[in-house]
Parts: C-alpha cells; sequence; structure tokens
C-alpha cells in the first residue's frame, strides 16, 4: 500500500511540475489517503502482535 501512495505522490509531483492542477492535487489527495490506511493498518497489526505476545516469524526460515 505505500508502494501505491508512493506512485501516486511520484505522478503527483510531477503533474504539478508540469501545470496540471486538478491532476495533481487528486493524484496527492489519494497518496495521502492510502498513507494514512497503510500507517493505521501498521499500528492495529503491531497492537494484535503485542497482544498476543507471539512473534511473527518470516516464511523463509
Amino acid at each position: 500500500m505505500l508502494r501505491w501512495a508512493l506512485i501516486f505522490l511520484v505522478i503527483g509531483l510531477i503533474a504539478a511540475a508540469l501545470g496540471f492542477g486538478g491532476i495533481a492535487g487528486t493524484s496527492i489527495g489519494i497518496a495521502k489517503i492510502l498513507f494514512f490506511i497503510a500507517v493505521a493498518l501498521f499500528v492495529v497489526f503491531l497492537i494484535a502482535g503485542l497482544a498476543t505476545g507471539k512473534a511473527i516469524k518470516s516464511a523463509v526460515d
């Protein structure tokens, strides 16, 4: 999700540099929403992981 937020941010910055204000504003707005959703999910999973007391193990191990 952070990857999509970064993609929309870059699109918005490029559009702003080229003078496309409407597209730039919309793209950066979407990037903000995706960023805050990703942060909220991180906090939820962090709390869930701490509450269960189990370590999350990697599939590579």
